[in-house]
């Protein structure tokens, strides 16, 4: 569904004949004043994720890039990096016992996440460095720089020249061996975009004699993620790489097998809700969701915007939600249910474990559980669809339908798993 973004973007690519200009130039340089003929360039260029990005950009396969504090270049190249954690296990770092003003539950903003981080010293055990301290944050210029930046279509490197862009800083940290400079969000997402960390980097590395360190950093369903990069070629900003991911939580969070076992053996099962089946590969995305629900109903474009899916994406997870009872939809409006809200008022482990109740309900999934307890393997699709066919679910009338939903139902699981810290 097209939005008023889309509409302004399709207009200024008419006026202005982008398309030729970049077919002809390999870019286009665009003006704040050309984009404010139509809407607030503030509005029209902030794009955190790739699906964030305009129907006409995506069908073309563009991006924009600021490179001055009234100028942005238009043209085929890679601007985000795949977000993608590789642990699920989980330290705890308590606030202070003297901290009165942050407690586990009034953590709103990024901000007080990474003031929450570094009061408890979740930070510096990330980023190994003695007596850190925060030091820069807030908006600055670029000053003047270039880089080589992936043509999607070429696949060679295209050259950008930087000068006076404004960039902004959500913390950095300066310790005896290293400044951290981090961005900081609140939803997890699949890829980020580079220039949150590349430009800052690029800014900071002849301004101190200190190596720099980046981290992207979220706070999601009480859980502090952290992502470490480096540029392994400081000039080529597609060559970032993870090089550390860690998560930390303020709680006790030790969930053993028992308490798995106790659920699964005990939890009443339900019957098939009228609502589609699951298609929703990340459960923490379905919990994230449910803290965003917190705040009040949303619209569906709302949400479409906010996690960066697509239309139809929007509908899988709101229906997931919907299939464990933890989001209603009213009038085409998707609110918090009031099981979610009363989740959401409970500690961690709590929380986590009537999570687990309310998948283990759905026969499918108790089965699943059961069966990967079992054998202790990862189980297979051909398996759970077999098991699937038995269960009188809602909706699913095709053998690639059962597949799609089959991964959901081992993702599920595998989550499950995860949470067990034995």
């Amino acid at each position: 569904m097209a939005t008023k973004l889309d509409g302004a973007w399709q207009k200024l690519f008419d006026k202005y004949n982008i398309h030729e200009a970049i077919e002809r130039d390999g870019y286009y340089i665009i003006t704040a004043d050309q984009i404010r003929e139509f809407r607030e360039p503030r509005l029209m260029t902030k794009f955190d994720h790739n699906e964030d990005l305009p129907i006409i950009f995506k069908e073309a396969k563009l991006s924009i890039m600021p490179i001055s504090r009234s100028e942005y270049r238009i043209s085929n190249n890679e601007m985000f990096s795949e977000l993608k954690e590789t642990t699920f296990e989980v330290d705890s770092f308590p606030l202070p016992g003297y901290i009165e003003s942050i407690t586990a539950d009034s953590i709103t903003s990024e901000a007080i996440a990474l003031n929450c981080s570094y009061l408890t010293g979740m930070f510096a055990d990330f980023i190994g460095d003695d007596e850190i301290y925060p030091t820069v944050s807030g908006k600055m210029s670029s000053k003047t720089f270039s880089f080589n930046i992936e043509n999607v279509l070429t696949k060679n490197l295209d050259t950008i020249d930087v000068r006076n862009s404004m960039i902004e800083i959500d913390g950095a940290y300066e310790g005896r061996k290293y400044l951290t400079i981090v961005e900081a969000k609140q939803t997890l997402a699949d890829n980020f975009l580079i220039r949150q960390l590349y430009y800052p980097f690029r800014v900071w590395k002849n301004r101190v004699a200190k190596n720099i360190k980046l981290v992207y950093f979220v706070y999601s369903n009480s859980v502090f993620h952290f992502f470490e990069y480096v540029f392994e070629n400081e000039q080529n900003y597609n060559s970032i790489k993870l090089v550390k991911q860690k998560n930390y939580t303020l709680e006790d969070l030790t969930i053993t097998t028992q308490d798995v076992l106790d659920i699964l053996n005990s939890v009443k099962i339900v019957d098939e809700p009228e609502v589609p089946f699951p298609q929703a590969d990340s459960f923490n995305r379905v919990i994230n969701m449910c803290e965003y629900f917190s705040s009040g109903e949303k619209e569906k474009q709302d949400i479409t915007v906010e996690y960066s899916f697509t239309g139809r994406q929007t509908d899988y997870y709101t229906n997931a939600g919907r299939y464990l009872g933890l989001y209603e939809n009213e009038r085409g409006d998707v609110s918090l249910s009031q099981t979610g809200n009363n989740i959401l008022k409970l500690d961690y482990k709590k929380r986590q474990l009537k999570y687990v109740e309310l998948i283990l309900s759905h026969k499918i999934f108790n089965w699943a559980l059961n069966e990967r307890f079992a054998t202790g393997e990862l189980l297979s699709k051909k398996q759970v669809v077999e098991e699937m066919k038995k269960c009188n679910l809602y909706h699913i009338d095709s053998e690639e339908t059962y597949k799609r939903r089959a991964s959901t139902i081992i993702s599920w699981i595998e989550w499950i798993i995860a949470l067990i810290q034995e």
